[in-house]
């Protein structure tokens, strides 16, 4: 029993020299291990705290972002918009122009074609005068070839111009 019980001297030397060796510890080593133990739990609050931060900091980015996209997209939409006014406005003034020119060569066309009636009619009256005055001789050739008729033939255009 004597290994299992220990003798009171030695638990006297035990309990001095625990005394001394919690006094050196509490003394020297036990302000900086706890100094320590707080530095790293502030070093850990500070880096769930950056963490936090960052995070917040990545959700407003990724908010921001959503933001710039919307934007551009409305401005993109915007573009495409008068991209297209444009195009149409131009589709417009070039069948306005072309309906312009249209009218114009139809118009011009008319007044040739006008011009060009009046001339054939002109020349088919001067044609006709012609043929009318070469027949007239003609047959006015045949009709007063002799003296008798042409008497006759005066007589009746003088009788003509009296009634007129």
């Amino acid at each position: 029993m004597g290994l299992v019980i220990p003798d009171t001297g030695l638990l006297f030397w035990m309990l001095i020299t625990f005394s001394i060796v919690l006094f050196l510890l509490g003394k020297y080593a036990w302000k900086p291990i706890i100094k320590s133990i707080k530095d790293r739990e502030e070093t850990i609050k500070g880096s769930l705290e950056a963490a936090k931060n960052a995070k917040e900091e990545i959700e407003h980015l990724k908010e921001e972002n959503k933001k710039i996209m919307s934007e551009a997209r409305a401005e993109r939409d915007l573009m495409l918009k008068e991209a297209k006014e444009i195009r149409e406005k131009m589709i417009k003034e070039a069948e306005q122009d072309a309906k312009n020119k249209a009218d114009k060569l139809l118009e011009e066309a008319r007044m040739q074609i006008t011009s060009e009636k009046e001339k054939a009619l002109s020349e088919l009256k001067s044609s006709v005068a012609e043929l009318t005055i070469d027949i007239s001789e003609k047959i006015l050739r045949k009709e007063l070839s002799d003296k008798e008729k042409q008497t006759e033939y005066i007589n009746s255009l003088v009788k003509d111009v009296k009634l007129n």
